[in-house]
């Protein structure tokens, strides 16, 4: 016998005795970061982790292909050569086992020819002296194995050629090329590719001229695309001067008159000028739809949902027909940050809403991943970012009590690292929070004017009619509902349809789900107190509901349009749409097994993408791409400070995103509220140019003042241009089709 063969000898009686490894029962949520936590639950459509098993399949495949083939060799096939090329030895009790076989077998033939008979014993012999003294073997199976070729017999082992082959060594290029092929066909990469070839199209005609249109109308854009170019820009040159932008000169903290788009700061250090800035801003306007999608998408399938079910909650959190009235609000826009956060917390906390909790699953470095994402999303503004500050905080507290009240019954349910990770990320979320919330603070204290009343809520608060009214941009129902449009008081704010599929879908998840009972109720309870919280003051006058969060919480009351809680409503009610279509998709594969061969056909795999069909038909839109009026080129020329006339909030927007080439000091500038100083410059300038408004701006240190001539038309300002500058130490130059007074 070979070493080959003893050794598949010993692998049969091991293989014997022990079960193979690696089968890992299936897994029921495939949770964020893909590898063994991508097993598909029971019923569900979720993808299987099936290397454990393969693996196991193959030792299983090696350790019978020895055996048998350990099996199937006898007499002189015994004394082969192993795959170096050497002779091995025979055992001891073999060849003693050998000696008294060819004894009983020579009795057994009623004597054999003498010299027959003197070489079996004489081999025999020989072979047992060899396997006592070690010495030799080598030389006695080359003597065997030539002699079995002279007596016509083949010295190989015939059945060698079915054993397994030895696993290839893999060069560092195929490794590294087999590790790309895998990311390539990773969930995770194709959910990141889909989301993004999604919001192309579904935000078309975005990306078709991205330097000269922007989506919905070119004043809110305007001022956005601004934010973005003058973060990226000071961060580069000055970054103690952040907050202290070039615009409302000379107010200080005057970044921080709106929500800042700060997170997106790195895209504003790449390229110079109002059609970079465009550019840059028409390419966050799509990759937000795009991160929107797979945010929601993650947190679906890492709370047990199945792969359509969570296409569904990821495009009705994105595509629903209500955010089409907030296409000029990209920090609105900008939650994609939400969900990815919430999927990585869970993921790194090892939670799903269709398992609970399982220990074995936890993982710090997804946890402290899940807050640094919490963070940035918070960087993008207040508007959205200070509800999901208030919701992870009272997660924790909850989960605080949660724990104190079990800590007998659960010890250290978080682990040391975990409870590191979550304690070092809480403190990165909390300290940029407290940072960005400063210049706000300042804000409110040099600018009282800039703080929301009780009023200007009521202002804002939509009916419950809004609930089932879309806005004028959705191509399905912006023309069916535009007598229900008509009688709200400010529709672009009061337009919140989350989409009809999804109320049905999500009606449907009540009854037909993956989730459990208890957490269907939760999430239907997490609808109803979103979309009371929508209403403002409109639900029982928001005594019980917005009223004491405006007055309690701090930060709150900057808060003006209680339509945006819409938001929350839109993602619970997505995962009560997830939980049914998870269901769905897990019949169809119930009824699949009982067809030959059992696998859906083309009619049951169509309808179980029909929902998610129907949710990205129900989002798409008729938002306009107006072209944005083009920068004159006096812009490029005069030093700041400077004040651009005529001047408003609508007509300053542009005026910002125009001096992203330079950065002039300006007095103009657009926000959420107009400042006193500003007001004040707009009507002392009404009469320009004379001594009194010579006099002001040069109080207020300006320098120029620029008159651009095509806007004049149905502004105070009109007809000042026959004004005469004689007296007034001011000089007049005309720069193309503008106007500029050097004071």
């Amino acid at each position: 016998m070979t070493t080959e063969q003893s050794d598949a000898a010993g692998g049969r009686a091991g293989s014997a005795s022990q079960p193979a490894t690696g089968d890992t029962p299936p897994d029921a949520t495939p949770d964020v970061g893909g590898g063994s936590d991508t097993a598909a639950p029971a019923g569900g459509d979720g993808g299987i982790d099936t290397d454990g098993a393969d693996h196991a399949g193959m030792d299983k495949a090696r350790t019978n292909g020895r055996a048998d083939t350990s099996g199937k060799a006898s007499g002189d096939d015994e004394a082969g050569t192993d795959k170096n090329g050497t002779a091995s030895g025979m055992t001891r009790g073999h060849a003693e086992a050998r000696t008294a076989e060819a004894s009983k077998a020579e009795i057994a033939s009623g004597g054999t020819d003498g010299k027959a008979e003197t070489d079996t014993k004489a081999e025999a012999r020989d072979e047992a002296e060899a396997a006592r003294s070690g010495i030799g073997a080598t030389t006695k199976a080359g003597d065997v194995a030539t002699r079995g070729e002279k007596d016509g017999e083949d010295a190989g082992d015939p059945w060698t050629a079915f054993g397994p082959a030895p696993d290839p060594v893999l060069t560092r290029p195929r490794r590294a090329v087999r590790a790309v092929g895998r990311f390539v066909v990773h969930e995770w990469t194709l959910a990141a590719v889909a989301s993004l070839a999604l919001a192309v199209l579904m935000t078309w005609p975005t990306l078709r001229y991205p330097r000269y249109t922007l989506p919905q109308d070119y004043w809110d854009p305007s001022l956005q695309s601004w934010q973005l170019a003058w973060s990226g820009h000071i961060l580069l040159t000055d970054p103690g001067q952040l907050w202290s932008s070039n615009t409302f000169f000379p107010e200080p903290w005057s970044f921080a008159f709106s929500d800042t788009l700060l997170g997106y700061a790195p895209a504003g250090m790449i390229g110079a000028g109002p059609e970079d800035a465009l550019l840059r801003y028409n390419l966050m306007f799509v990759l937000a739809h795009a991160l929107a999608t797979f945010g929601a998408y993650a947190l679906a399938r890492q709370l047990g949902a199945g792969r359509i079910g969570g296409a569904v909650a990821g495009a009705s959190y994105t595509y629903a027909p209500w955010l089409l009235a907030q296409a000029g609000h990209l920090h609105i826009l900008s939650n994609g940050g939400i969900p990815l956060a919430l999927a990585m917390l869970a993921r790194g906390h090892g939670w799903s809403l269709r398992h609970g909790y399982r220990p074995r699953r936890r993982h710090a470095g997804w946890a402290f991943a899940g807050w640094l994402v919490a963070a940035w999303q918070l960087s993008l503004g207040f508007g959205i970012g200070l509800p999901f500050a208030y919701l992870l905080a009272g997660v924790v507290l909850v989960s605080a009590v949660v724990w104190f009240v079990r800590r007998r019954r659960v010890k250290r349910p978080f682990g040391r690292r975990l409870l590191l990770a979550d304690l070092l990320g809480g403190l990165v979320f909390a300290a940029v929070g407290a940072a960005l919330a400063v210049p706000y603070f300042k804000v409110a204290e040099l600018h009282p004017n800039a703080a929301r009343t009780l009023g200007d809520i009521q202002l804002y608060s939509p009916p419950a009619s809004g609930f089932f009214t879309a806005p004028a941009e959705s191509r399905i129902w912006g023309d069916l509902h535009e007598g229900a449009r008509a009688a709200l008081p400010w529709h672009p704010e009061m337009t919140l349809l989350p989409g009809f599929v999804l109320y049905a879908l999500a009606a449907g998840g009540l009854f037909f789900s993956v989730w459990r009972v208890r957490h269907r109720l939760f999430l239907l309870a997490g609808v109803l107190v979103t979309m009371a919280l929508a209403m403002g003051t409109r639900f029982l006058d928001g005594r019980f509901t917005y009223v004491p969060l405006f007055e309690h919480l701090p930060g709150w009351n900057g808060l003006r349009t209680p339509g945006r809680m819409m938001l929350w409503t839109t993602l619970l009610l997505g995962l009560l749409a997830a939980g049914a279509v998870t269901a769905f998709c897990a019949r169809v594969r119930e009824l699949a097994a009982e067809r030959v061969p059992p696998w859906p056909g083309p009619w049951l795999r169509l309808a179980t993408l029909v929902p998610l069909l129907l949710v990205v038909v129900e989002g798409l839109n008729v938002t306009p791409h107006p072209v944005v009026p083009r920068q004159p080129a006096v812009m490029r020329t005069v030093d700041g400070p400077m004040l651009v006339l005529p001047s408003s909030q609508n007509l300053d927007q542009p005026v910002m995103l125009w001096s992203t080439d330079r950065f002039q000091r300006m007095v103009n500038g657009g926000s959420g509220f107009t400042p006193d100083s500003q007001a004040q410059a707009r009507e002392a300038t009404v009469s320009f140019p004379d001594f009194a408004s010579v006099d002001y701006l040069r109080r207020r240190g300006v320098k120029n003042v620029v008159v651009l001539r095509d806007r004049l038309g149905g502004t105070p300002w009109e007809g000042m241009l026959d004004r005469p500058v004689d007296g007034l130490g001011v000089t007049r130059e005309e720069v193309g089709d503008a106007v500029v007074y050097r004071l």
